[in-house]
């Protein structure tokens, strides 16, 4: 994992359910689009809380086990998605036999990894002819009011990386291709803030720059109008990219 920010996310799995945004199925389905017929075996790496492993079992016949190398997240994974086989590992160190699953995804997940060997542990489990699937939801900053909150929360590794280029990877699997999708959803004054509490930088944040963040946020709030009771519309862009196994 790049660094400590990579296993903080434990601390606040209840604000991650809350606040981060689902998938959209359509992207999901693009990923998992080129495996081969009768394929249906996938892990979800990084899986969190299970944001994209509820996309994942929406899938025809999906077999879907989940992983991630924090175990408060996969405890709430397993009260929200009872039935789904969990594991502790990370994309770098899969518990995984060799050549036991037609695709790996990763949901807000490969900014954390060491590409070139997570490229090879995956290539390890994945079949011939499988996939690796990574996918991202980012806030669409085309939107002042967005731009503002981000600059209060300050830009994720996800959004830095991202913002510099494409995501690597390595062999044993082929070219990226990618695609994107825009969309949005309605969310609360609460949920806007445990979305920020769910934040790496957040999370491993002093007390004091919490309470800036916070502070700086309700103020943005109240000059958009948005109390307690109400939503607004916060836009995102969907990127999702998919490789095949040699």
């Amino acid at each position: 994992m790049a660094d400590e920010r990579a296993t903080s996310f434990g601390a606040r799995a209840g604000d991650y359910e809350a606040g981060r945004p689902e998938y959209p199925f359509a992207a999901v389905a693009w990923m998992l689009e080129p495996m081969p017929d009768g394929s249906r075996r996938i892990a979800d790496v990084g899986a969190g809380t299970g944001k994209l492993t509820r996309a994942l079992l929406a899938a025809p016949d999906a077999e879907v086990i989940a992983l991630d190398p924090d175990p408060a997240m996969l405890a709430t994974l397993s009260v929200s998605i009872p039935g789904v086989p969990t594991f502790v590992g990370s994309a770098e160190r899969l518990p995984l036999p060799d050549s036991s699953v037609d695709a790996v995804v990763l949901g807000q997940a490969w900014h954390w990894v060491e590409p070139v060997a997570a490229s090879t542990e995956i290539g390890r489990v994945v079949r011939s002819g499988g996939v690796l699937g990574l996918i991202w939801n980012i806030r669409d900053e085309r939107q002042e009011w967005v731009r503002r909150l981000t600059a209060i929360m300050h830009g994720s590794a996800a959004e830095e990386m991202l913002a510099a280029g494409d995501p690597v990877v390595s062999a044993p699997f082929g070219a990226l291709e990618q695609d994107s999708w825009e969309w949005s959803r309605p969310i609360t004054r609460s949920q806007l803030h445990s979305m920020a509490s769910s934040r790496s930088y957040v999370i491993t944040a002093s007390d004091e720059e919490k309470a800036r963040i916070r502070r700086e946020m309700d103020a943005l709030f109240d000059e958009l109008g948005l109390d307690a009771d109400g939503a607004i519309d916060l836009p995102y862009v969907t990127r999702a990219f998919r490789a095949v196994r040699d």
